[in-house]
């Protein structure tokens, strides 16, 4: 005997089972197309950045061709347009921040994780977040009045004097250059390194940290040996996050980095960057060869970043692989 909605029955329950799963099947789909649009206005951005690039470089890339990417001389006033130098004082100064920020923000991680008490950890993390939301010009402004009087006159001369006999800690101690400008980077990439290691850590199951302890490991035994290996791949992930952001930073490097298109062995040297060239010198430029040099750099730089990028994805999925076992350690 059929039964009849009555008063107390909601409206979805009466519906008929089919017309209930088309409807849903509906929803799903809008959800679906929606989300699908999402992504490709991202990756339709990327390829509009790309292609204007592209297109926009073609005069520069018809006269120089690759020798644009070896040649050191930089001079507007003949045409002659070398994106070495950048690429070198591109990758240097990231090279010198990472190796700073790196072993801080992890280890700063790793305490405010798994060793701080809550309260301390709640406050100095405030304070991380904090300071990644500074922006860069501060962190310049920082360096050019604090840090570069004190790299002219007190850390240049001491490890000239301790490490002199290294090609890195030669010649005249100026303040500015590659060191002065990765120091400022370091600074301003920790936060990032620090902020996702941190969320990656506590995200591991406490189940493992309780198994380790139960086992007789200690509290440090338990964080360094099973809880940092669970977490290996987000703190890879976070240490590639802040290269990507080391790259592409343009102010504070471009009042610290000295501005000049060399390439020297010594970190003391001024030096340039990519994005550090474009702010100073596209607003400037005249000819459309100029432009058209400025224009190239920006899509090395593009470049680059989607290379380092990718080449950490693959190093993030080889170490993936090693730890399920998939490959062979």
């Amino acid at each position: 005997m059929a039964t009849t909605p009555n008063a107390t029955t909601p409206a979805h329950l009466s519906e008929n089972p089919r017309a209930l799963s088309r409807r849903w099947m509906g929803a799903d789909e809008i959800a679906h197309l929606i989300t699908l649009i999402a992504a490709a206005i991202i990756l339709l951005i990327a390829v509009l950045l790309v292609y204007q690039l592209w297109v926009h470089s073609a005069e520069s890339r018809a006269k120089f061709g690759w020798s644009f990417f070896v040649t050191k001389t930089w001079d507007p006033v003949s045409g002659d347009f070398g994106a070495l130098p950048f690429i070198y004082g591109t990758l240097v100064t990231s090279a010198i921040g990472l190796l700073i920020a790196v072993p801080l923000g992890v280890g700063a991680a790793i305490f405010l994780a798994e060793l701080a008490p809550p309260k301390l950890s709640s406050y100095l993390t405030l304070v991380s977040d904090l300071l990644a939301a500074v922006p860069s010009v501060i962190y310049g402004l920082l360096g050019v009045f604090l840090l570069v009087p004190l790299m002219r006159t007190v850390f240049q001369p001491a490890l000239k004097k301790t490490l002199g006999f290294l090609p890195f800690f030669k010649g005249p101690s100026y303040g500015v250059g590659f060191l002065t400008a990765g120091i400022v980077l370091s600074i301003m990439i920790v936060p990032f390194v620090l902020s996702v290691s941190r969320e990656v850590l506590l995200a591991v199951p406490q189940d493992q940290r309780q198994a380790a302890l139960a086992l007789g490991a200690t509290k440090w035994e338990s964080t360094w040996k099973v809880v940092v290996p669970a977490a290996r791949t987000g703190i890879f992930g976070s240490v590639f996050l802040a290269l990507a952001r080391a790259l592409g930073e343009t102010m504070a490097v471009t009042m610290v980095i000295g501005n000049d298109p060399k390439i020297a062995a010594s970190l003391f040297s001024p030096g340039y960057s990519i994005a550090a060239v474009l702010a100073n010198e596209f607003s400037e430029a005249t000819g459309n060869l100029y432009l058209s040099a400025l224009i190239e750099l920006g899509l090395v730089l593009f470049l680059l970043t989607f290379v380092l990028n990718g080449l950490a994805r693959l190093l993030i999925l080889l170490t993936t692989a090693r730890g399920s076992g998939v490959l062979p350690t």
